[in-house]
């Protein structure tokens, strides 16, 4: 009977180190993958005097140039890869015929070329009457 009694008692109790296990393994896969969410184009931006643009319901639609000179195209929070000339009109085209008078903005990294800048700006006005330059506060 003795041996009978004990046998029950370790059924009874549940066994946690194969759960510890799992939930150690799920952390570090969600400490690896979260940093990889984080969307977006490292910019850095022109730093100027400026005044802040009043908010508006929609979210706007943002022509990013890096520092390499590639344009990407966001609409609130979503990146997508990098884009030819061609393709970003054609998207930013398919976007403003949807919603028309969203804001239009610029993004371009202070290390680019002027006149990369220039260039897409000249193409969006072809787009949309006016388009606005996101720049940084300076530090002070």
């Amino acid at each position: 009977m003795a041996a009978g009694g004990k046998k029950r008692r370790l059924m009874g109790e549940i066994n946690v180190v194969p759960y510890i296990d799992v939930m150690l393994v799920l952390l570090v896969i969600f400490m690896i993958t979260a940093p990889m969410l984080s969307q977006g184009v490292k910019v850095d931006l022109p730093q100027a005097d400026s005044t802040p643009i009043p908010q508006d319901d929609r979210e706007p639609l943002v022509v990013t140039v890096d520092a390499s000179g590639d344009y990407y195209l966001s609409l609130g929070e979503v990146t997508r890869k990098p884009l030819q000339t061609d393709a970003l009109l054609k998207q930013m085209t398919t976007v403003l015929e949807q919603q028309p008078g969203l804001p239009v903005y610029v993004k371009g990294d202070r290390n680019v070329g002027y006149g990369k800048v220039v260039e897409l700006l000249a193409l969006i006005r072809e787009l949309v009457p006016s388009v606005g330059l996101m720049t940084e506060s300076p530090e002070g």
